[in-house]
């Protein structure tokens, strides 16, 4: 199996802190609910040394099993030219699936993943956030009233500031999640020496018996003990960031040891005062303690939901240029680092949807029923994905996929069933974010194929249309004209239209094509073919990662003896109303849904960094 350089990136210290903060702030902050979320399905009638024991093996070995035996050790090889994620995984995938038919499964598969990302964005604030200030009511219950305010008032501050970039504040995280992690495992281990007998626990005999005696029941315990994995993607999510060893190494060498020790601590704190069962995270820590420690949460749980908030941008970035939502405004704030974005109008979407769950669910534990089910569904999604490409990508026997991910996969599936059974107490908020987002994605998508194929079909061939140029006696005026087109090898209706209107050509014209390709970042940006004396076809392509700046790839062209003055080009656009066809290709509900995404898209101008003010749009009717 090859491996990318990108994800073969040395190991230093400055990446290993830098993982820490961006990496595992969401699977770091955790115990201040999992293991509690857990226990409370049991404690009515108390909760008995067995149990506790149970649900620990159970949350260990799903550290061990799904983070790392599948992200860490299988899925994290699983690199699209230094890129992980979901949608990555996705292009990997389709690349190496052979029929069209093929391509269109695995891209369903890639949206209902990051349909279910985008649902889990909302929560993982929300949750995480509500989770630390609620350590305020182990201080005082004179705090009870203030933890909505506080958490609401922490999360708006949280996105109004998303907009100055995150490299002054990724900085600070690191060093703060090296403290976080730290301070839980010293906590933790302090509370095992006093109460060896929890380390049973780390035998899976005790989470057998525990399934075993509560058979259907134990699959209530499952759907909280997800919560202790929750983040899992990020790891492979932000590889393209860190390269795969420092995510692997800290892993290995301090974020697993600091989990396993905190939750076996507030399983030894259990076992000595059940009725620790109230907060057992904060009751670890000493009273003079807490107050430092609901502070150090709080921080830990904001830089968690800023790479929660930073991976949505990401993720939203590359469903644009892979063509499954319309284009979005994309804002760029660091000068070197090509991956610090800042899109408003997803930030402007999480926060409501942050708020709404807030103010709706008001503690961590009605949230916990809400968590799993986005989770689990892209932990599913990323299985089946990585099993194809294992399998076509990279050349593994059939039998040893099934043997390694086999079983992965049943353990995704148990945890999947898990949570759909909280669909009732509130699960159904992610499923309903996702399926919204997946029809949306899939309504653009289809919508965009059928646009093209209306094109194609309506379109004259370019090469054809240059032939006959000479012979036509069309007037050509000085400067030069830019014609943006989705179809290299096409006339762009544009430019029919400006003939038949103003009956006139630029002496020097540029036909202009963007190709999103499925890969992070392309090497060979730019491919001209000169079509006529001064008439040229311009090629530009750019990966999942990059945002495209036509203005500045023209300019670009002097280098290879194609004069462009920046003051002489006018852009043609073509700017389409999609309008029912006689016998229509969607359903009217859907074409209306087209129809509203394409009236609210950023334009092409903004998009492509085209200057307004040599811009010339023509309107153009479209029936599909």
């Amino acid at each position: 199996m090859s491996h990318s350089p990108a994800a073969e990136r040395p190991v230093t210290l400055a990446a290993l802190i830098g993982v820490l903060g961006i990496v595992y702030g969401d699977i770091g902050t955790s115990p201040l609910y999992a293991l509690r979320a857990a226990l409370l399905h049991f404690s009515a009638d108390g909760i008995e040394r067995w149990e506790i024991l149970g649900i620990l093996s159970l949350i260990f070995w799903s550290l061990i099993l799904t983070v790392t035996v599948k992200y860490v050790i299988f899925v994290l090889r699983a690199d699209n030219r230094g890129e992980g994620g979901i949608l990555a995984l996705m292009a990997l995938a389709q690349r190496h699936t052979r029929t069209p038919r093929g391509r269109w499964w695995v891209a369903v598969l890639g949206i209902i993943g990051a349909s279910l990302f985008f649902g889990d964005g909302i929560i993982t604030p929300a949750i995480s956030v509500l989770s630390a200030v609620e350590g305020l009511k182990v201080i005082s219950p004179h705090f009870e009233e203030a933890v909505v305010p506080i958490a609401l008032g922490i999360l708006i501050a949280l996105f109004l500031v998303q907009w100055r970039g995150t490299a002054t504040m990724g900085k600070i995280f690191g060093p703060i999640c090296a403290l976080w992690f730290g301070t839980i495992g010293l906590l933790g281990l302090i509370e095992v020496i006093k109460e060896p007998e929890v380390l049973a626990a780390l035998s899976p005999h005790h989470a057998i018996t525990f399934c075993a005696y509560y058979k259907l029941a134990a699959f209530i315990a499952f759907g909280s003990v997800v919560l202790a994995v929750t983040g899992a993607e990020a790891l492979y999510a932000d590889m393209g960031h860190f390269g795969r060893k420092p995510i692997q190494l800290a892993w290995a060498a301090f974020v697993l040891p600091a989990l396993a020790l905190n939750y076996f601590g507030q399983g030894a704190l259990l076992l000595s005062e059940p009725e620790s069962i109230a907060n057992p995270f904060f009751l670890l820590a000493p009273e003079w303690l807490r107050l430092p420690l609901v502070i150090l949460a709080t921080a830990a749980t904001i830089i968690a939901s800023q790479a929660m908030i930073s991976g949505a941008f990401s993720i939203a970035r590359q469903c644009v240029q892979l063509g499954f939502v319309p284009r979005l405004e994309v804002r760029h704030t660091s000068e070197t680092e090509q991956g610090q974005i800042y899109m408003p109008q997803v930030n402007m979407m999480l926060l409501i949807g942050v708020i709404i769950l807030v103010l709706e669910f008001k503690t961590s534990d009605s949230l916990a029923a809400a968590y799993g089910l986005a989770v689990t569904g892209t932990f599913l999604a990323t299985s089946c994905l990585a099993m194809l490409v294992f399998r076509r990508a990279y050349g593994w026997p059939l039998l040893l996929v099934i043997a390694v991910f086999g079983p992965l996969l049943m353990l995704d599936l148990a945890y999947f069933i898990s949570t759909a059974l909280k669909i009732p107490e509130g699960g159904y908020v992610p499923l309903l974010l996702g399926i919204l987002t997946f029809t949306l994605m899939l309504t653009w998508r289809q919508g965009r194929d059928l646009l093209f194929l209306r094109f194609r079909q309506d379109s004259l061939p370019l090469k054809s249309f240059i032939a006959r140029l000479p012979q036509s006696r069309t007037i050509r005026v000085p400067g030069i004209a830019v014609f943006m087109t989705g179809q290299a090898d096409l006339v762009p209706g544009a430019l029919l239209h400006n003939l038949k209107h103003n009956k006139v050509l630029h002496e020097r014209v540029l036909f202009v094509t963007v190709i999103n390709e499925d890969i992070p970042r392309v090497e060979q940006r730019r491919e001209v073919t000169e079509l006529a004396p001064d008439i040229h076809r311009v090629i530009l392509r750019y990966g999942f990662q990059e945002s495209p700046h036509i203005p500045r790839e023209l300019e670009a062209l002097r280098d290879i003896g194609i004069a462009f003055e920046p003051m002489q080009a006018s852009y043609f656009l073509g700017r389409e109303t999609v309008v029912a066809a006689a016998v229509p290709k969607m359903p009217r509900w859907r074409q209306w849904i087209f129809t509203t995404l394409s009236r609210n898209a950023v334009p092409a101008t903004e998009f492509f960094r085209i200057p307004s003010d040599r811009v010339v749009e023509l309107g153009v009717r479209v029936a599909i």
